[in-house]
């Protein structure tokens, strides 16, 4: 270990706030900018697409498709990658940036096909990013504290989540021109990108690993055979965990607005950002499998209701237990991964989750859309609940000593 990284290393552990470092702090601060940028656009990209550039569905359809697909692939590829050359931060910035400057391209678009890149460049960048950051947040944070970090980086990105689209709410109502919303959301974008010079690489990055250390993980290089099974239980559940937008279409079945969509919407992130923190938390305590096989329940109780519920009021008070089900699962499952794997293969783990869980949520989404047609929407979340109580199963059958956080 280099006298710099000894320094860097000693101040990070030095300087922490209820067992979370300032490495945690950033990284939340920098996705809660991304997220406010990001969710801005997401709710009038379709509407730019179809109003402006007269784009049929079938197109939309198609960029969104392409652009998810390019995530999970890259991610995959880029995990790897930042393994390799034993190095977080890098990816992480090119990442960020990527997605920044999207904003300002779909601003400049002259026609779909530009959005189609854009986008892809959105996704590509945050194919890039997301392994690499999670693993530099594992690093960051106390062992103790791993599913802390995790929970509370969620709460920083949701709350995000929650702000953007209310944020292009305002400036539509101001009447703010569709195009230089896009511009505006630049401007957090390239805030987030702007604080990531601030992260540290860490010590438990393998490049500053003693060589005593180094010694005792070359044999870890191969991903764990629990680890894996771990992978095939989460793909069955994701194999039926089909996109949010069909929550959004059964709220509009019941007779919501669009406003009302919207507002419920909203609520569910602000349960999800609230809720986070406590149940990343929680998992450090019980132990990741208790959690996570805990949410999948909620998953697969609020799906229930969904396929049967009629009325407004049911349908809102799902969208916020929904929020709990995201809070018990989103940052937990990463966690999770880690807790499984050696040092030297976070980044790699966390890539596959990823590309796993993108591939899969395409297909689900797939299989949701025909059934919704064919047997009625009844039937999407029927299947659904059904792919969650297999995943919980699945999880309480893991390995004990797989259901506790991993002391590496």
């Amino acid at each position: 270990m280099s006298p710099e990284d000894h320094k860097s290393s000693k101040e990070v552990d030095e300087r922490r706030w209820g067992g979370l470092s300032p490495n945690v702090i950033r990284l939340g601060i920098v996705s809660l900018l991304t997220d406010i940028s990001s969710e801005m656009i997401y709710p009038v990209t379709p509407i730019f697409l179809t109003s402006v550039l007269n784009a049929p569905m079938e197109v939309v359809g198609l960029i969104e498709g392409v652009a998810e697909a390019t995530a999970s692939i890259v991610g995959g590829i880029s995990g790897f990658i930042s393994d390799k050359i034993r190095r977080r931060r890098p990816l992480v910035f090119i990442g960020y940036f990527l997605s920044a400057i999207s904003k300002l391209l779909i601003a400049a678009a002259g026609s779909w096909r530009f959005v189609l890149g854009a986008r892809v460049s959105d996704r590509l960048g945050k194919g890039i990013r997301v392994a690499p950051r999670d693993a530099l947040l594992s690093e960051s944070a106390d062992d103790a504290h791993r599913g802390k970090a995790f929970g509370w980086h969620r709460a920083f990105d949701t709350i995000g989540a929650v702000a953007g689209p209310l944020a292009a709410l305002v400036l539509l109502r101001l009447e703010v021109n569709i195009r230089h919303v896009f511009a505006i959301a630049f401007i957090p974008a390239i805030a987030g990108v702007l604080v990531i010079p601030l992260v540290r690489e860490m010590r438990g990055n393998p490049k500053t690993i003693v060589q005593g250390e180094a010694d005792k993980t070359k044999g870890s290089r191969a991903l764990p055979s629990i680890f894996k099974r771990y992978l095939a239980v989460w793909s069955i559940f994701s194999l039926t965990n089909s996109s949010n937008v069909f929550l959004i279409l059964k709220a509009k079945e019941v007779g919501y607005s669009v406003v009302g969509v919207t507002a419920i919407y909203a609520l569910y992130n602000a349960v999800y950002a609230a809720m986070s923190p406590y149940l990343g938390s929680l998992s450090d305590r019980l132990g990741r499998g208790s959690v996570l096989g805990s949410g999948f329940i909620v998953f697969a109780m609020v799906y229930i209701g969904f396929a049967f519920a009629s009325s407004r009021f049911l349908i809102a008070s799902l969208f916020m237990i929904y929020g709990i089900y995201m809070a018990a699962t989103d940052g937990v499952a990463k966690a999770f991964a880690i807790d499984l794997v050696g040092r030297e293969r976070r980044a790699t783990a966390i890539g596959i989750m990823g590309g796993v869980t993108g591939i899969s949520t395409l297909l689900a989404s797939s299989v949701a859309g025909w059934l919704w047609e064919s047997v009625g929407s009844y039937a999407v979340f029927l299947y659904g609940a059904a792919g969650a109580i297999v995943g919980a199963v699945g999880i309480y059958h893991l390995s004990p000593t797989a259901t506790q956080p991993n002391r590496d």
